[in-house]
């Protein structure tokens, strides 16, 4: 007589097995700062870091200006985006795996200026790229544009 265990009872080492591939999937940038002027801050999984040259930008992160700072970041694909005086952009998606045809890019803009400039992700699969402002959803559709967020007080 042959007596196996259910299947379910390998699901708890499964999950064990996989959940450093997630843990390390959310940690892995997805760009980097390139250039700052003024007081600028990154702010991913809780911790808040004045950024610099260099600085990684992963999923989730926050992107913030001052008053008088301007920042400027490259993702993986080479997309290039700009941020202006008193700017605050959130990162909500990324994917960039071209050769399993995963591409998407979605922010959030929620104040301030962003001059963005496309690139593998917009080239390929342009709707796959949206950045969110609290009154509408801008579709990319070309290789550039520029946006401005107002505060509403």
């Amino acid at each position: 007589m042959n007596h196996q265990p259910p299947p379910w009872r390998a699901l708890p080492g499964l999950l064990l097995l996989t959940l450093p591939l997630f843990s390390m999937a959310q940690t892995e940038p997805i760009g980097y700062v390139k250039t700052v002027t003024g007081e600028a801050w990154v702010s991913s999984a809780g911790q808040r870091v004045r950024a610099q040259p260099g600085t990684a930008v992963l999923l989730g992160s926050r992107l913030q200006t001052g008053a008088a700072a301007s920042l400027g970041m490259t993702f993986k694909d080479n997309t290039v985006m700009s941020f202006g005086p008193d700017t605050e952009l959130t990162v909500d998606e990324y994917l960039y795996a071209p050769a399993q045809d995963q591409l998407k890019l979605s922010t959030r803009l929620l104040r301030g200026t962003l001059n963005y400039i496309s690139g593998v992700i917009a080239r390929l699969k342009p709707e796959a790229v949206t950045v969110r402002t609290p009154t509408g959803i801008i579709g990319v559709r070309g290789t550039q544009f520029v946006a401005k967020v107002e505060d509403l007080k």
